[in-house]
């Protein structure tokens, strides 16, 4: 069971949202600066969101390298603003080790095809869930596809790995929706978690429904004994 610190990073800031909304930032601190506390832990993987991509819909190549440039070769999958087979290829080329896509292949079936035939294993789905029914575009817009049916999608299409998120545990450190990845798990696809991920107690819940890794926010720092400005 892996442990993944996540960075947020909204303009040149890295920063913590509440609940995935723009206007209810809880911290804001240097992209590099922050990048720099998080490596010092030595993580398996980082988990990288670009806030701004995701909102305007366009990757951010520069960040992804500022991030690589900072990461000492430990490995990032990177997430926000890929609309295009093309754009993950630019930030795979840019360091990535993995892409995160959402909004892009949840189109239609024919995008999720065709995100999987180009970049297989390396492409990780982005399973963002409001009030039963996936959100896109920064998790603004509703794709009206609920849960089971966008997994039936997944699938039909060979996706390999998703990247589960409970929207309104997001930032909030009331812990995970366990219904809900047990219910994602139970497809057979890895899961990723992330969303309100608090300690160890949480993260050995996640393992128990099925979950490959954990994404954590402010638990990461929490069960490090740091605070956000540490």
């Amino acid at each position: 069971m892996q442990i993944i610190p996540a960075l947020d990073l909204l303009g040149n800031d890295a920063v913590r949202l509440e609940q995935g909304d723009y206007d209810r930032v809880l911290f804001r601190q240097p992209i590099e600066e922050f990048m720099g506390r998080i490596v010092a832990t030595n993580p398996p993987l980082i988990h990288i969101v670009d806030l701004q991509g995701a909102r305007d819909g366009a990757l951010r190549t520069d960040v992804v390298r500022r991030c690589v440039n900072v990461s000492h070769g430990i490995p990032l999958q990177v997430s926000g603003g890929i609309r295009s087979t093309e754009a993950a290829h630019e930030a795979l080329d840019a360091g990535a080790s993995r892409v995160i896509v959402g909004t892009a292949v949840w189109v239609d079936e024919a995008s999720l095809a065709r995100f999987v035939r180009s970049l297989g294993e390396r492409l990780v789905v982005a399973f963002d869930v409001k009030d039963g029914q996936l959100a896109v575009r920064g998790w603004v817009e509703s794709t009206g596809l609920g849960v089971d049916e966008a997994l039936e999608r997944c699938l039909r299409e060979g996706v390999t790995r998703l990247h589960v998120t409970a929207i309104e545990r997001d930032g909030t450190m009331r812990g995970p929706d366990l219904a809900l990845y047990e219910k994602v798990c139970a497809s057979g696809i890895a899961v990723v978690a992330a969303g309100g991920v608090r300690d160890d107690d949480d993260v050995a819940a996640l393992e128990r429904a099925g979950c490959e890794a954990a994404v954590m926010g402010l638990g990461y720092l929490a069960r490090l004994g740091l605070s956000l400005d540490q």
